[in-house]
């Protein structure tokens, strides 16, 4: 006789559980860290699951039919991610982006927004409530989310060429139907849209220019980022990096482009406008060079993995156990102390200290990007 066994948590990511520091403190809205950064931004992955195979972020071979996903009971509830999300922007955060996995796969996810967008500021200001999506479920969504209090998306879209597009997300989708959620988010009022594209070499980089030529003139944002060593499922290799110097390059020699300020301090996209004088400039580019040009002197982001652990660094190789906390009925003031503590010993500088020594830096395993978030 075969028994059928069903999880009531997952213990793969098994982390330390945060110390409460013995004085407790109320937030001042003014964290740093030891490089005096400011934490302003938090993402929050709310699943684990895709229904995309990307080749770069979760590969068929390792998430194939058998990958054993976090079970239900592991993932932060609604509540707790309101509750955790409410100490963060007591400490400074303002911007919230919610991502995955595919978080547009996550039952109900308009009620969490819905509960999210109710969060101010200490100074009474609304809060940039955006969320990272595929775009496969976006047109029939948009509107909903739009509804429930969600400022903005940004839509991952690797190629034009359906046949190139497929290749990338390994599940046969097709790019018409991404193209339909993201007419379907503008129309809705979820702007200003910002389409990525991960490049990498070999694989869909003859895609830049088409890309770039179909988003001028439009009023979407499209931003290249360069193939990142995330996680340990993707295979990753520096020669399939595509640098960002040479994406403006190939961009340039066909619509010209000249460098703009970026739009506030910690912008992760270095950013490029059009110089089409006929329509106004026609748009913009960014680039986000996150293996060639390391940006973290300026990075202000917080990460909450699916099952509630806090990560300093999207390469980070463990997080702290923020569930265990709530779980364990530690009070808002203890949590909150904790993450304080956390984020005051943040020196994480990973893609400086690759970008200085790719070939020689053996980091010790990172957890997959599906379950910190991008």
């Amino acid at each position: 006789m075969t028994e059928k066994i069903i999880p009531l948590a997952d213990l793969r990511y098994l982390n330390k559980i945060p110390v409460i520091p013995a004085s407790l403190e109320a937030p001042t809205g003014l964290l740093a860290d030891t490089r005096a950064r400011p934490l302003q931004d938090l993402r929050i992955s709310i699943t684990d699951r895709c229904n995309f195979r990307c080749v770069y972020c979760m590969p068929k071979e390792v998430f194939d039919k058998d990958y054993a996903f976090l079970p239900h009971s592991s993932l932060l509830s609604f509540e707790e991610i309101t509750r955790i999300a409410a100490l963060f922007v007591a400490h400074g955060v303002e911007k919230i982006r919610l991502t995955g996995g595919e978080p547009l796969l996550r039952k109900n996810v308009e009620r969490l927004i819905a509960m999210l967008s109710a969060l101010r500021t200490p100074d009474g200001r609304e809060l940039d409530l955006t969320l990272t999506t595929n775009g496969s479920l976006l047109a029939r969504k948009a509107q909903a989310l739009k509804d429930a209090g969600l400022k903005r998306v940004t839509v991952s879209l690797d190629a034009l060429d359906d046949k190139v597009f497929k290749q990338m997300n390994d599940v046969d989708f097709a790019v018409s139907d991404v193209l339909e959620g993201i007419e379907a988010a503008h129309s809705a009022g979820l702007g200003p849209i910002k389409i990525n594209m991960v490049v990498k070499g070999g694989m869909n980089d003859q895609e830049i220019v088409p890309m770039a030529r179909h988003f001028q003139n439009t009023p979407y944002i499209l931003r290249f980022i360069e193939y990142m060593d995330v996680g340990a499922s993707n295979g990753w290799k520096m020669d399939e990096v595509i640098p960002s110097a040479e994406v403006v390059r190939r961009i340039h020699a066909e619509m010209p482009l000249t460098a703009i300020a970026p739009n506030y301090t910690g912008e992760t996209a270095g950013r490029w406008r059009y110089l089409d004088q006929t329509n106004d400039g026609g748009g913009e580019i960014g680039v986000i060079s996150s293996v060639t040009q390391a940006f973290c002197a300026d990075c202000s982001r917080a990460r909450l993995s699916t099952e509630g652990k806090l990560y300093t660094c999207l390469f980070a190789t463990g997080g702290h156990d923020l569930r265990a906390l709530m779980r364990g009925g530690k009070t808002d003031e203890e949590i909150s102390t904790a993450i304080a503590h956390i984020w005051r010993a943040r020196d994480d500088r990973y893609s400086e200290l690759r970008t200085a020594n790719t070939e020689g830096l053996q980091p010790d395993r990172k957890d997959e990007m599906s379950n910190i978030g991008g």
